[in-house]
């Protein structure tokens, strides 16, 4: 980030980090109507549930992001699940649609966030995890928390 670049996160995606093993990261920008940049600067509720990116006729879409609709709105707020456009450079559309087409990759939103008082959203690249993966991993965490607590516990004595 540069210099001087003011980031304040609005929400996350942390179920993507259990279920997936996250590749590449990419910055995208998104295209918001009005009630929906109100809706998120008045902290509306953000869900990343099912939500994933697809390429179509070499334009990035955002899928089944809901950011609830505005209380205030005065005209007809936009439907809070509809597909939403990413803005990308071309190359990287081009770069995620050719490894998101390998078999086991997707491409999901991880967080989205203000930047200079523009809305961003984190794209990554992601292979789906293996039900024993995340076993393994839970087993590992497991371990590490006693070791932890063994190391306190003589640190004390």
């Amino acid at each position: 980030m540069g210099k001087g670049e003011k980031v304040v996160p609005i929400a996350e995606n942390r179920d993507a980090k259990h279920r997936y093993d996250l590749l590449e990261r990419y910055e995208a920008g998104i295209v918001l109507e009005g009630p929906e940049v109100k809706s998120l600067r008045s902290r509306g509720t953000v869900s990343f549930k099912d939500s994933f990116v697809r390429v179509e006729d070499g334009e990035a879409w955002l899928h089944n992001l809901y950011i609830a609709p505005y209380r205030f709105a005065t005209v007809k707020p936009p439907d809070p699940m509809r597909k939403r456009k990413l803005l990308l450079h071309k190359r990287e559309i081009m770069r995620l649609y050719g490894r998101s087409r390998e078999k086991g990759y997707t491409i999901i939103p991880t967080r989205i966030y203000w930047k200079n008082n523009l809305v961003k959203v984190e794209i990554a690249l992601a292979k789906g995890k293996k039900l024993h993966d995340r076993r393994q991993e839970l087993k590992e965490k497991a371990v590490r928390r006693e070791l932890e607590r063994e190391l306190k516990g003589k640190l004390r004595l």
